[in-house]
């Protein structure tokens, strides 16, 4: 599910964009140290290692949200480089000073250091570590002088500070028709439309190349109307949403043709099939068939006891069916099959109440396709064509 928001640039005014000192104020304030670089064999340096200053370390914490979420986080977070030359030596250097860093599975972006009890390392960009010790994601990071210079600044909030609706975008002053709200959009139907029903009379939609969320921070725009999934590029583009921004809420979908549905043969049957396995399919998403041998008299008695718990009814009920062996050259049943379906969040729970009523051999498989009768939107299909 994705969510097409708008985004402002919670930073300045168009003319405060004209150059990047205008629109920056130190957010990470450091001082740093140059100690002597640390040598290895031969004298040859390893690294030259640049500190923190531990009483001039200042991060701003750019709002109360992010001030909540560092107070409760318990686990201490350590950025390190992903990739890198950069990446290796601190690598390098953690493992002469007896911090190795474990990492189980190289394609992973966490890892830890054994000796250090609950400390998270997360593998990041450069860039990304900056950003995140600012945010309040990452509490410690190893990360070149150059990329903190570059990167460990914020734009300021600047007149969109208290702008946190459309409501309150609206009612700006700043909006006339000599100097409009600029907005960069890829929609270019649904923008204008969206900004006329929420009172915005000067606005004007232009595209950009490339990324949308570079173009407040390139001074082209003030804002942007674009897909958001999780927020993270927003957030690393130090761009927020408002409230009441959301355009409409966005999802895959199984479209066709009316015309071809109704006059090309063979498009209905093959549209019915399609219908017939997405809803089979994502119906059975989750699902499991839980297959169990149980003692009993006969079916009934089993099916009693199976029912007796409500969680393992199943679809519509448990399927109870003998389970026959041969005996002394007889054919006898001491064991019944109990199936049932369940879904995976009470998977476990269900396995132990089958093996508490005396359940056994318990086999459980995912399911791929749950069918009914008839997928349900093709009859409501069928009714808006007219068919």
């Amino acid at each position: 599910m994705a969510s097409l928001s708008t985004s402002l640039l919670p930073q300045c005014t168009p003319k405060q964009l004209s150059s990047a000192s205008a629109i920056a104020h130190p957010s990470f304030s450091t001082s740093f140290h140059s100690p002597p670089a640390i040598h290895g064999p031969a004298g040859k340096p390893l690294a030259t290692v640049t500190c923190f200053s531990a009483s001039a370390v200042h991060v701003t914490v750019a709002n109360e949200r992010a001030e909540r979420r560092i107070l409760e986080r318990r686990g201490i977070r350590l950025g390190l480089p992903s990739k890198g030359r950069m990446a290796d030596d601190t690598l390098h250097l953690l493992k002469d000073c007896q911090l190795h860093v474990k990492q189980v599975n190289p394609r992973q972006y966490v890892a830890e250091i054994p000796q250090l009890s609950n400390l998270e390392v997360w593998f990041q960009r450069p860039k990304d570590i900056v950003r995140k010790l600012i945010s309040g994601d990452l509490d410690l990071g190893f990360v070149g002088l150059d990329t903190v210079t570059e990167h460990g600044k914020i734009p300021q909030l600047g007149i969109f500070e208290n702008v946190n609706s459309m409501k309150e975008l609206a009612e700006m002053p700043q909006w006339t028709e000599e100097n409009p709200l600029r907005v960069a959009t890829g929609f270019t139907y649904l923008g204008p439309k969206f900004f006329r029903e929420h009172g915005l009379k000067h606005v004007t939609f232009s595209t950009a190349d490339g990324a949308l969320e570079a173009a407040p921070a390139m001074g082209i725009a003030d804002a942007i109307l674009d897909l958001v999934s999780s927020g993270t590029t927003l957030k690393e583009n130090n761009l927020k949403e408002i409230e009441g921004g959301t355009v409409l809420e966005s999802q895959g979908v199984f479209v066709a043709s009316r015309r071809s549905l109704i006059q090309r043969s063979g498009v209905l049957d093959i549209t019915h099939e399609i219908l017939e396995r997405l809803e089979a399919h994502l119906r059975a998403v989750g699902q499991f068939t839980v297959v169990a041998n149980m003692r009993g008299r006969c079916a009934e008695e089993v099916a009693s006891r199976v029912l007796s718990h409500p969680s393992l009814s199943g679809l519509q009920g448990p399927t109870v069916s003998p389970v026959f062996c041969k005996r002394q050259g007889k054919i006898v049943i001491d064991y019944y099959a109990v199936v049932i379906c369940v879904p995976k969040r009470a998977l476990y729970q269900s396995v132990q109440k089958l093996r508490f009523i005396g359940g056994s051999g318990v086999l459980v498989s995912p399911l791929t396709y749950i069918f009914d009768e008839e997928a349900p939107r093709w009859p409501k299909l069928l009714g808006k064509l007219g068919l």
